[in-house]
C-alpha cells in the first residue's frame, strides 16, 4: 500500500513534539554558529531541469564564512569541473545544506537561497597557497536546525571498528575502468591520484 497525500502520512506520524519544532531558526543563532564553524564536511543539495544534485564539499580551512547571522559564503573548491551543482544554482537559487561534525552525532541542517559570486576581492579573500576559488556560493539562510544523533549512532558513524577495511571496496581506478571499458582509470590512475589530488587540492 503506499502513502499518497499528506493527510494519510501524518495520521500515520502523528504530530511533531515540541522539541521538533522549537529548535527551527530563521538565523544563525550564536548556538548553530557555534556547530557550523566546526564543521569541516557537508553536502550541498540543489535542484535543477535535469532534477537534484547532492554534493559533498569539504575544508580544513573553514568550510563556510558567516559575514552575518542570515548569509553564508561557500567556496567552490577545486573538483571535477562537472559543476552540477553550480549548474542547478544559477537555474533554481532553492538549496539545502547538512553538516556533519567528526565525533559528533548532531547534524545542522539549513535550507535557503543561493547565488554565485565571482567578485574579485571576495574570491581573493578565500585564496589558499596562492589558489582562490572560481566562484563563492553565497547561501541566504531561510531556516535552519539540529537533527537529533540518532542516524549518526545508528551507523556508527565514528565508530572506527566499523569503518571499511582497507582494499574491501573498488577503487576509483577499477570503477573508471569498468565503466569506460578501458579507456581510463585502472591502476595507474589509483596510484598517482594521491599526487595529482596534492597538486590540485586548492
Amino acid at each position: 500500500m503506499r502513502i499518497e497525500t499528506v493527510e494519510a502520512l501524518e495520521a500515520l506520524y502523528g504530530t511533531p513534539n515540541l522539541a521538533s519544532t522549537a529548535k527551527v531558526a530563521d538565523r544563525v543563532t550564536p548556538e548553530y554558529r557555534r556547530l557550523i564553524e566546526a564543521s569541516p564536511f557537508m553536502v550541498l543539495a540543489t535542484v535543477g531541469p535535469e532534477g537534484l544534485d547532492a554534493s559533498p564539499r569539504g575544508d580544513a580551512h573553514g568550510l563556510v564564512r558567516l559575514p552575518d547571522d542570515r548569509t553564508l559564503l561557500l567556496p567552490d573548491r577545486r573538483g571535477n569541473n562537472r559543476v552540477d551543482s553550480l549548474r542547478n544554482i544559477v537555474r533554481d537559487p532553492r538549496v539545502g545544506l547538512l553538516f556533519l561534525i567528526p565525533g559528533s552525532g548532531t547534524t545542522l541542517r539549513v535550507n535557503g537561497r543561493a547565488h554565485l559570486s565571482v567578485a574579485p576581492e571576495l574570491l581573493a579573500s578565500f585564496a589558499i597557497d596562492g589558489a582562490a576559488p572560481r566562484s563563492v556560493v553565497v547561501i541566504t539562510v531561510e531556516e535552519l536546525f539540529f537533527q537529533c544523533a540518532r542516524a549518526v549512532v545508528r551507523a556508527g558513524l565514528w565508530d572506527a571498528a566499523r569503518h571499511a577495511a582497507p582494499g574491501s571496496l573498488p577503487t576509483p581506478g577499477q570503477i573508471l575502468a569498468v565503466m569506460s571499458q578501458g579507456e581510463t582509470g585502472g591502476e595507474a590512475y589509483d596510484r598517482e591520484w594521491p599526487a595529482r589530488a596534492a597538486k590540485t587540492m586548492w
